[in-house]
């Protein structure tokens, strides 16, 4: 019998240099050390930069947290780079940056909640304060609420919604379906450099539009309603709406168009049923984001509707309070006299406890109703954009 050789550069012989020259996996993976190491190096950093801090005697909440981040990027890059080797360290310092690029972008946000919260919360859950108007309140009278500034800009907004989604949209559709080509094309890079313009638009200027614009039609300079204030904001919320909206239409697949012109169905239709359809979720988070852009505006609502004590829900007659104005009224008021520790409402007849600081507390307490207003707006979005998205299929 013949014995079979095998040359050093048979297949074989390859495949099994191959499996020698590659890394044993259970050696590769225990060069990877687990995530709590990164705690013992935060915590080592942590005292260091206090060490630092307590000798240069700049010790304070906010130079801890900066200084001993700093030093754990050093730390941990270097701990890393001991244990684990070059690439994982580098790993391992990019996702300390990207964490604290992160946190850096919470920290304001997270501290406005929280300063916001703990300022308006004990007004905010005051009894009548959200069932009531300013009538017979005066002085530093710790009486009365803010309904008819929560009815006003719900009711200003509203109307500014109206007015601005169905152009909003309208105009998208036409700058994604129809001005592709041809000589619309031009068309439609002359609307989108508008748009661009309007964005940038001071608020104030929109406030001067709408006051302009009704002085104009009805000759009357006093003139001050709901609606001058939703054609105020309307402009400005316009092109928040086209722009998001646009974008959101072209994420829309071009096979999905396709496939219903192949099936016979007219452009206006696909539109409708299959484009809009598919990018619902999107168009709700642009109109979310809309009004959530307008919704605090106080210069274009203190020229166009005014403010009023009262409650009036009508957007075409008189002056209307909204939530912007009335804390840019009541912070503006600063300390309320004072004279005696009670004070009796004219119009209800009761007494009342006295407050030098309760303008100030009517102002954070309305802050505080004016942002969960947006967080409702915003699981509005979600509920509809989740319960009218085509679903994947399983």
């Amino acid at each position: 019998m013949t014995a079979t050789t095998q040359t050093p550069h048979s297949p074989q012989r390859q495949g099994e240099e191959h499996e020698k020259a590659r890394p044993d996996s259970a050696q590769y993976s225990e060069r990877r050390l687990p995530t709590y190491h990164l705690l013992f190096t935060g915590v080592a950093s942590a005292i260091l930069g206090a060490l630092v801090l307590f000798v240069l005697d700049a010790f304070s909440l906010f130079a801890l947290v900066f200084v001993g981040f700093l030093i754990h990027l050093v730390v941990a890059y270097v701990y890393s780079r001991v244990r684990e080797g070059r690439r994982w360290a580098m790993d391992r310092l990019m996702t300390l940056v990207i964490t604290g690029a992160f946190v850096l972008a919470m920290f304001p946000l997270v501290s406005l909640l929280w300063e916001v919260a703990r300022r308006g919360a004990k007004r905010f859950f005051s009894p009548g304060f959200l069932t009531s108007d300013q009538l017979g309140v005066y002085g530093g009278m710790v009486d009365g609420g803010i309904m008819h500034a929560i009815v006003g800009t719900l009711m200003v907004t509203l109307g500014a919604t109206l007015i601005s989604v169905p152009i909003g949209f309208f105009t998208s559709i036409f700058l994604v379906e129809y001005a592709s080509q041809g000589p619309l094309k031009l068309l439609s890079r002359g609307i989108t450099f508008l748009v661009d313009v309007m964005t940038g638009i001071p608020s104030i200027v929109a406030g001067l539009f709408g006051l302009a614009l009704f002085t104009i039609i009805s000759g009357d300079p006093g003139m001050r309603t709901g609606l001058m204030g939703s054609v105020a904001l309307s402009v400005l919320m316009i092109p928040t709406v086209v722009r998001s909206s646009e974008e959101m239409l072209r994420l829309v697949p071009l096979d999905l168009r396709e496939a219903a012109y192949a099936l016979g169905t007219p452009k206006w239709l696909t539109i409708v049923n299959v484009v809009l359809r598919t990018a619902i979720a999107g168009l709700a988070t642009s109109v979310t984001l809309a009004i959530a852009r307008v919704i605090g505006e106080t210069a274009p609502l203190l020229l166009t509707v005014g403010a009023v004590r009262t409650l009036n829900a009508d957007l075409f007659d008189g002056r209307m309070q909204t939530l912007p104005t009335y804390i840019n009224t009541m912070y503006k008021q600063g300390t309320a006299p004072c004279p005696n520790d009670t004070m009796k409402n004219p119009s209800t007849g009761l007494e009342h406890a006295c407050s030098e600081t309760v303008n100030f507390d009517n102002a954070w307490a309305a802050a505080l109703t004016l942002i969960i207003i947006v967080m409702v707006l915003n699981i509005i979005a979600r509920v509809i954009s989740y319960y009218f998205s085509p679903k994947l299929s399983r």
